[in-house]
């Protein structure tokens, strides 16, 4: 029990960034195509959160994403509603991070056998991520494949549009004095959960233990489902001085440079840390550093704006229900991400 002697990393719980970015390079060069025009157009800029697709007259935002080792938690509670809601709340916030509204969503399910029980707590999960993003589920795959996995493999793919002319937020407009705005999240949500586990199993320490600090057993902390943000996007996107959105998901605050490489993010203001990332920080000895490029640290969505809309965007949040979205920082010269409080700086995203 208590703190390992060798400290805890992503890449020594099995998941190198390196590789992983050297990986998708190699993928993206071998599945470089361009399809004809009569096929649709591509709109830059490649890579962001979602990709932007015009067919005619009409543009579309389109993304995919799987709960991950997450589902390795759910299996070893016995509980699925909670990854069910996850799988749409993580690909729907992507679609809010470039300002689409979201239109429909497919689920891909792959398992070792099929469980109806199982499926039906998945299934009351989606219901409930769906609803929260106003959200239809247009249908999806269930594969059953005991040759390729051991359990349950959860993930999906949401569609967006841009109603009424509404123009894309990508990041472009973001300029030094901009304002940052800081959403809090639920918790861990689906990013960081294979390091999460790994520190959490070193240390010994039961999944049905209240941790000091907590009402709640470590394995319900650890599997909440990611919050959804949608609503809080709907409720602001037309403000003329929103020039950013980000949803801090895998690679915690570096996402920020996913929106502007020639600018500074400067989180002067970063909200007190949940407690929960504090015992995982204390109990794998993870440094700050691997923590804040790992995890979302208690803010799950930065909306960037012009200082003189920081104020009517927090009051939009709150009649939303984001009315604890507090200011975190500001966007400076320079380039990356810095926590000065910390002391630490990250130059790219991952």
């Amino acid at each position: 029990m208590g703190r390992s002697r060798r400290g805890w990393s992503y890449a020594r719980a099995g998941v190198d960034r390196a590789q992983v970015a050297r990986s998708l390079r190699e993928l993206l060069s071998a599945a470089r195509y361009r399809a004809p025009a009569a096929s649709g157009r591509p709109v830059p800029p490649a890579g962001h959160y979602a990709g932007l697709i015009r067919i005619g007259r009409e543009l579309l935002a389109i993304t995919t994403d799987t709960v991950g080792t997450k589902g390795l938690l759910a299996q070893e509670l016995g509980r699925w509603e909670e990854v069910g809601e996850d799988v749409v709340a993580i690909n729907v916030n992507d679609l809010a991070a470039v300002g689409a509204r979201p239109a429909a969503f497919v689920d891909t399910i792959s398992m070792d056998r099929p469980t109806p029980a199982l499926l039906a707590a998945i299934g009351r999960g989606l219901r409930r991520g769906l609803l929260a993003a106003q959200c239809s589920l247009l249908g999806g795959e269930t594969a059953v494949v005991p040759e390729l996995v051991h359990g349950v493999d959860l993930g999906g793919t949401a569609l967006g549009f841009f109603p009424g002319g509404r123009r894309p937020i990508t990041g472009e407009r973001i300029r030094p004095g901009d304002a940052l705005i800081g959403v809090p999240s639920s918790g861990l949500h689906a990013n960081g959960l294979t390091l999460a586990r790994r520190i959490v199993a070193s240390a010994g320490v039961p999944l049905g233990r209240i941790r000091a600090g907590s009402r709640r057993r470590l394995g319900l902390e650890l599997l909440t489902p990611t919050r959804t943000y949608v609503r809080a996007v709907e409720s602001l996107v037309d403000l003329p001085g929103i020039t950013g959105l980000a949803h801090i998901s895998g690679g915690g605050v570096s996402n920020l440079v996913r929106l502007q490489r020639e600018v500074e993010f400067r989180l002067n203001d970063w909200p007190k840390v949940p407690s929960l990332f504090g015992f995982l920080s204390q109990h794998g000895n993870v440094a700050p550093r691997e923590m804040y490029r790992t995890f979302n640290m208690g803010v799950g969505f930065v909306i960037a704006c012009r200082p003189g809309t920081r104020g009517p965007l927090l009051r939009r949040l709150g009649k939303a229900g984001f009315a604890d979205a507090v200011p975190i920082g500001s966007v400076d010269r320079g380039r990356g991400v810095s926590l000065p409080r910390l002391g630490l700086t990250y130059e790219r995203y991952g």
